[in-house]
Parts: C-alpha cells; structure tokens; sequence
C-alpha cells in the first residue's frame, strides 16, 4: 500500500521537481549554430489527411529555411480518401509523394527516410502546422556533435464549450520536458515536431513509436536528446475527455511495447543518470493505472484493522465521487474535470498494458484532432 503511495507520488511531484532542481545546479545547453544549414527532408506521414494535407504543405513551403536544402515527403499510409490527389497538386512545387500500403505509420515514415539523401531528418503530421522559424530552430541544435534527436513545443489550440483538460496536462509536461533537457536526460519527444540525425536515425517496427523508441536508442549510442521550446508547432485539442481516450490507448499500449519488449529498461549503455529519469518518467508514469490498481486492493485488505488504510481509501473513494462529477456534470465543481481526465489516462495505461499483454500494441492510426 505505502509502496503505491510512494511510487506514484514520487513519478507526478517528487521526479519532476529533482528534475527542476539538477536542471538549475548543472544545466545543459547544446552548442547551437545559426548558420549550420544542412539538407533536410521534412517527412509527413497522412492517412486520410485530404481535409488537412493542403493547409500543411502550404505551411511547409512557407518555412523558414533554404529551399534548395529543404526537400518535403508526404508518406501516404494507404489513404482511400483524397489524400494522394491533393499531395499531387503540389508535385510543381517539389513535394515529394510516396503511395505506399497500409501498414502504420512507422512503417510510412521509415520507408520515407530510405528515400532521402538529407542529413537531417524532420518529421511531422499533416494536422500539426509549424511555425515560419521552427525548422531553423530545430536544425540549429544539431550543430552540436552530442545532440542527435531535438524535439519542438506542441501547442495546444484548446476547443470552446469542452471539459477535456489535457491543455492543463501538457503544460506540466512540457515544463518537466525544458527541465529533463536541462539535465541532458530527455526520456521522450513529440510526433508533431522533431528532427533527427540521419546517421543517427534508427528504423523501428510498426508497434513503436518514434516519440519514446528514439530518445533511449539514441542514449545508448552516446547521442543526447533535447528539447527545444521555441520551435512551436500547433495542434487541435479535442473538445472532450471522453474523446481522449482511443488515443490514449493507442499511445500507451505502444508506450507498453516499449518497456516490455522495445528494451526501454534495459540499463546497458545507459547512463546512471538517464536510466532513472526512464524509470521515473516513463515506467512509473506508464504505471499509474496499475499501482492505483494495487493502492485500492490493498488499502480494501487492510483497512478492518489498519487506520491509515482506512484513511487512504476514504481518500480513494472522495477521488473517484470527483471523477464521476467531471464525467457527469464538467465544470460544475472546481477540480472535478482534472479529477476525470486523471481517471481516463489512468485507465487507458491499464487497458494499453492489457492490450500489450495478450495481443500487441496498436500499430493503424486515423487522423484525429490532437494527433495520432
């Protein structure tokens, strides 16, 4: 029971503010060049993305970079809707398209960085609009040796009349992001805004993701990951918590494959420092849902004869009336709606684990607003 307590205190408040803390005492700051401009291919993988596609290339051919050392792939996962038609309108303009099977989007853009020469490798979704300066932001960190994988700020455009909280949510995410990169120890990016190495680039199966499969891979190899927060790309929020919960299970069952089969907690070549922020980070944050799991069943064992049991599932039980009141009536009880999307994410961890656990993880995708 206090082993739950523990453990899950110590991955939402106790971590993040070690974090802060060694970020402030020995603060790592690549050594960036502004005029370090190699080639890059911006790679875009679509699934049905015609409503979205043509606002994005537009947004790419608008970047601020040298457009003889910027080459722009959309890889097509399989679209059947008018994805491909409206890529092709933009064939005069450079863009590059690859019509390939359905087989997920890994697969897309691994197919895509084989069909590329650039030194650099970006990638993006087709919803996810960058900044005019973004790229030159991102590509300026490369310029060190040490840095192989540099990830932007994903901002949030949240929707009127919603209770989802998630905007709540990715503000603490990205301030312990600056503070994990602050120490040299980034555990994982964002799909929407990123750049790669190519040397370093590393082709993953169809259950992984670039976003946590890189940053670790990369570690072993003596490659420090970072987080850049002035390259900022926008994203769509979903307008309900509700509607966060397919992609929730979607992100944390291939989060899962990580950790169970991907090697995430393997320390060999693993810094002593790195190997705790993956542990703390990523493994007890994934483990949330079940160490709630096991902090009820236990406090429910203990609690005929044991009083802090009995205060703890008093605790658990007020908790969960929150919840419920964030998923009935949001916005009527201050609180209530963060109450329910901590809910929801913890029990999308325990269904992902679940999910991984006797099938595999999710590899399709669908475009959403708020990513795939």
């Amino acid at each position: 029971m206090w082993g739950s307590v523990g453990l899950i205190a110590w991955t939402h408040a106790g971590y993040p503010l070690a974090a802060a803390a060694t970020g402030r005492l020995r603060r790592y700051v690549p050594r960036r060049d502004e005029r370090f401009l190699p080639e890059v291919a911006l790679i875009i993988a679509a699934h049905n993305e015609e409503r979205a596609i043509h606002g994005k290339l537009e947004n790419a051919l608008r970047l601020d970079y040298p457009r003889e050392r910027l080459e722009i792939i959309v890889a097509l996962d399989g679209s059947g809707d008018g994805t491909r038609q409206a890529v092709e309108r933009f064939a005069g303009e450079g863009v590059r398209l690859l019509d390939l099977p359905r087989l997920g989007k890994v697969t897309a853009q691994n197919a895509a960085a084989r069909a590329t020469s650039a030194e650099i490798l970006a990638f993006s979704d087709a919803h996810s609009p960058w900044e005019p300066d973004a790229l030159r932001l991102l590509v300026r960190n490369l310029a060190d040796p040490e840095v192989g994988y540099v990830c932007g700020r994903v901002q949030l455009d949240e929707m009127d009349g919603g209770d989802n909280r998630e905007s709540l949510y990715w503000s603490y995410e990205l301030w312990l992001r600056e503070n994990e990169s602050a120490c040299g120890c980034l555990t994982a990016g964002s799909g929407a805004i990123y750049a790669v190495r190519r040397s370093a680039f590393v082709e993953l199966g169809s259950e992984h993701s670039h976003d946590i499969g890189l940053p670790f891979r990369l570690r072993r190899g003596g490659l420090r990951s970072i987080y850049e927060p002035a390259a900022v790309a926008r994203e769509p929020g979903l307008t309900t918590t509700r509607e966060e919960w397919p992609r929730k299970v979607r992100m944390l069952s291939r989060a899962w494959w990580e950790v169970l089969r991907g090697g995430l907690l393997d320390p060999r070549g693993q810094p002593p420092a790195f190997f705790a922020a993956l542990f703390s980070h990523r493994l007890l944050r994934y483990s949330s849902g079940p160490l709630h799991l096991v902090l009820l069943f236990s406090s429910v064992a203990l609690a005929p004869r044991d009083r802090p049991a009995r205060v703890l599932l008093a605790a658990q039980l007020v908790f969960a009336s929150l919840a419920l009141v964030g998923w009935r009536r949001p916005g009527r009880v201050p609180f209530a709606g963060v109450a329910w999307y901590y809910a929801v994410v913890n029990a999308a961890s325990v269904v992902g684990l679940v999910r991984t656990l006797i099938r595999r993880p999710y590899v399709m995708w669908s475009p959403t607003r708020g990513g795939p």
